[in-house]
């Protein structure tokens, strides 16, 4: 195997778009209706294992608001699933990726996500970042 790094294609890049993120949890439908009531969305797909399918893996997604921009959200159900440690642990389970949401008023958008089901870290590292966990324990941070 060579540690060579490939080089750039000539001319220009293809269009690349990153539109949804994929989140793992143990409940893909109840964190799909957080989400939507959070974020103001809608769910868009609930769907449950196909009979006989051995992954049993359930799927559900969360798109914005009707006309109004903004990335997918799918979750997708991990039967192993084990909620991350934040801040990371040794030997603990660790967040790979978290949601940043913007606000525009920091105290009310914290009092929304408890209202919708969410909770505050017991670390909150900056005064104008609020990190919550959602109801899986998945960290997203609320920021002006």
């Amino acid at each position: 195997m060579s540690d060579a790094v490939p080089s750039a294609p000539a001319g220009r890049p293809p269009r690349l778009r990153a539109t949804s993120i994929t989140i793992s949890t143990a409940r893909p439908h109840e964190q799909a209706h957080f989400y939507a009531r959070l974020l103001g969305g809608r769910v868009t797909l609930e769907e449950d294992a196909a009979p006989g399918d051995p992954t049993g893996i359930t799927w559900a997604q969360v798109k914005p608001p009707a006309g109004e921009p903004g990335m997918t959200i799918n979750l997708e159900h991990e039967r192993e699933w084990t909620p991350p440690v934040w801040p990371a642990a040794p030997g603990e389970q660790r967040s790979t990726q978290h949601l940043d949401v913007q606000v525009d008023d920091l105290e009310p958008a914290v009092a929304w996500a408890l209202e919708c089901g969410a909770r505050e870290a017991d670390v909150q590292p900056q005064d104008d970042v609020r990190v919550m966990l959602d109801p899986d324990g998945h960290p997203f941070c609320l920021f002006v």
